[in-house]
């Protein structure tokens, strides 16, 4: 109120400082031009703090971007083709696919295909499709990581690769883990929510026996659980038969439906509902 005072007083003084003969009308212009000004520059006008605010509200959720979908992938162990059906890890992603048509991005990888498991990650996250990611997109990163055998290692790797990068991982599941040269398969890194981690301790491969986190804070290890196949019989028929001769066990348990349903499970623990109920075959 004060400080209008003293700009009505300005304007006053403007208005007599004019001689007898002005016209009233530049008078009135000037009382006018100045209580508009005053009012104009010191009060809000109606519906701009809402406007604002829906400003606001999208640019936050320019920065935010959309949410990319969930990402699940799968790594195959030795030499195998990525799309060979005969396999569990296979067979895993294709129900998973069915399950899931949308909001679920689900891809199989050779087991020394880590760097394009990677960049197939990296462009899935990159909703503004810039090239680069920036926090928002990281920190939005839902990923799912398993494989058997070297897979299983490459998946571990993979993870630890995306906590360089800054991304954090859902979880990893190893089925059977042999750890590749140069690659640490027991160490879970820290940007990984829970690992999970299924082997046998028979034959000349077998897998790693007890995972551990890097920072406990941080991971949650399931568990590390032991499968027998000893008295087991042999039913990885469409194998080829060298593997029931040099890796039987090794091979049992990536042909072990009781496994892979397991892992099944926790991987659909951190999805949406399915959109399909079929089963995975």
């Amino acid at each position: 109120m004060e400080s209008f005072l003293r700009y009505l007083v300005r304007i006053m003084k403007v208005i007599f400082s004019h001689r007898a003969g002005a016209s009233i009308y530049i008078s009135i212009f000037f009382l006018s031009a100045g209580l508009f000004l005053f009012f104009g520059r010191t009060w809000p006008v109606r519906g701009t703090p809402s406007t604002l605010e829906a400003r606001n509200r999208s640019a936050a959720a320019t920065v935010a971007g959309p949410m990319p979908p969930v990402i699940v992938i799968g790594f195959v162990g030795g030499f195998i083709r990525h799309d060979n059906i005969v396999h569990s890890e296979v067979q895993l992603a294709a129900g998973l696919r069915k399950a899931y048509p949308v909001g679920v991005d689900v891809e199989t990888f050779e087991s020394y295909r880590g760097e394009n498991a990677r960049a197939k990650i990296h462009s899935v996250l990159d909703t503004n499709h810039d090239g680069t990611l920036t926090p928002a997109e990281k920190q939005n990163a839902r990923i799912i990581l398993y494989g058997h055998s070297w897979g299983a290692s490459e998946a571990i790797t993979v993870a630890r690769e995306l906590g360089k990068d800054g991304i954090p991982v859902l979880l990893t599941i190893q089925v059977d883990s042999i750890s590749k040269i140069h690659e640490n398969d027991e160490v879970i890194p820290a940007n990984v929510a829970q690992a999970a981690n299924f082997y046998q301790p028979d034959g000349f491969v077998h897998g790693q026996p007890a995972i551990r986190a890097a920072d406990p804070s941080r991971t949650k290890i399931i568990g590390n659980f032991r499968f027998d196949y000893k008295t087991s019989p042999y039913t990885c028929d469409e194998y080829p038969w060298y593997d029931r001769i040099f890796v039987k066990a090794h091979t049992q348990i990536e042909c072990d439906p009781t496994v892979w349903k397991q892992a099944e499970t926790l991987i659909r623990s951190n999805l949406p509902p399915a959109t399909s109920t079929n089963p995975t075959p």
